[in-house]
């Protein structure tokens, strides 16, 4: 960060530092400043008032909630202090590969793609398990990938008015049921929004290897993250609302 103010007049535009009348912080000066946003937990505070923002720019949330989750990979070396892998993170399968990290769980708009909600778990929990802290509860329908099947009962308690839009099973021992196949591919023409939503975090931003050990350090980047995909997604609208 250090670095990048002094190598970038645009970022040093956007923070407010003119080097002429100061110098950038340095290093230890901006790890402070992330701990003290890790210690409020201010990172979900940040996505907020970024939604707030967005939403007074004439940007509303919908009532159609996309769920789904990404893992994040956390280093597997033990060459550290501790000589062992960060506790908080764990191994899940996926596929026939297995993962180690962190999971960001998403709901996502499906009509503007903000988003809305993230929770930070541990790679091996559920995807299911985190849905209805990713629900606001206002939806009318909610879509997610099969990991979300059966979830039905725990859509309807977290938003009465919703359908349960999630993909159902449609392959079996000796058969596959073609219908289903056609209304699971019918969703993911909505379903599969959120897929861009990943791609800027992980391509544009480039958060697929986790930084910091524990879950309270990297959720908080993961919250701030989400605040900068928004704000990434409609960047072209905000531009036409600025001020000339």
């Amino acid at each position: 960060m250090e670095e990048s103010l002094y190598d970038s007049a645009g970022m040093r535009q956007f923070v407010g530092i003119d080097l002429g009348c100061e110098p950038a912080p340095d290093e230890t000066t901006v790890c402070k400043f992330r701990h003290l946003l890790e210690e409020h937990q201010l990172g979900e505070q940040i996505l907020g008032t970024v939604n707030l923002h967005l939403q007074a720019q004439g940007v509303r949330i919908t009532t159609g909630t996309i769920v789904d989750a990404t893992i994040l990979h956390a280093p597997t070396s033990t060459k550290n202090r501790e000589q062992q892998r960060d506790p908080e993170m764990h191994q899940t399968k996926k596929g026939k590969q297995w993962y180690f990290g962190m999971k960001a769980h998403v709901g996502v708009d499906s009509k503007t793609k903000i988003i809305h909600t993230a929770v930070a778990t541990a790679a091996n929990v559920a995807d299911s398990a985190v849905l209805p802290d990713l629900l606001h509860g206002e939806e009318t329908r909610v879509w997610g990938d099969q990991a979300y099947r059966g979830q039905s009962e725990v859509i309807r308690r977290c938003a009465p008015q919703a359908q349960d839009c999630t993909h159902r099973r449609y392959r079996y021992k000796d058969r596959i049921d073609e219908v289903e196949r056609a209304k699971n591919r019918t969703k993911s023409t909505v379903r599969s929004k959120v897929e861009h939503v990943f791609a800027v975090m992980k391509l544009k931003f480039g958060l697929v290897k986790l930084r910091y050990r524990g879950l309270k350090k990297n959720a908080n980047q993961l919250f701030a993250m989400c605040a900068l995909v928004n704000l990434y997604l409609l960047r072209k609208k905000l531009l036409r609302l600025a001020p000339a």
